[in-house]
């Protein structure tokens, strides 16, 4: 099994990345498809764009998003088992675009993925 680390796309690709997997529905604003060096982009694992839109990366609202996202998630399971997949044999690097690092989808989506025994290679949320 790999290790699974997140990180903005806006940060510089790194050789220990792995393969590197958007997990954003819509592409980041100024990020060329090149300069992504995407392995994955992985759309239909981010939450649902009511969900993305409701939540608006408000801090208050975090927690019943956190919820929310975590029952779509598990309705969700031929993405997650995909991505599980992808980790189960390769160093994996979550990509997200939001300017917040504590208070995000991938952020939920990590805690998700290590409730299911996926390890991260770094402390989730921080």
């Amino acid at each position: 099994m790999g290790s699974v680390g997140i990180k903005r796309i806006y940060d510089a690709p790194a050789s220990t990345d792995g393969k590197r997997v958007l997990v954003d529905r819509i592409w980041p604003r100024g990020v060329s498809k090149e300069s992504a060096t995407l392995d994955l982009w992985l759309k239909d694992i981010a939450p649902s764009t009511e969900l993305r839109k409701w939540f608006g990366h408000d801090p208050k609202r975090f927690v019943q998003f956190r919820d929310c996202y975590r029952k779509e998630l598990e309705a969700n399971t031929d993405v997650v088992n995909e991505l599980r997949h992808l980790a189960d044999h390769n160093d994996v690097t979550l990509l997200y675009a939001a300017r917040d690092s504590r208070a995000n989808h991938a952020i939920v989506l990590a805690e998700f993925l290590d409730d299911q025994g996926i390890h991260f290679d770094q402390e989730i949320g921080g």
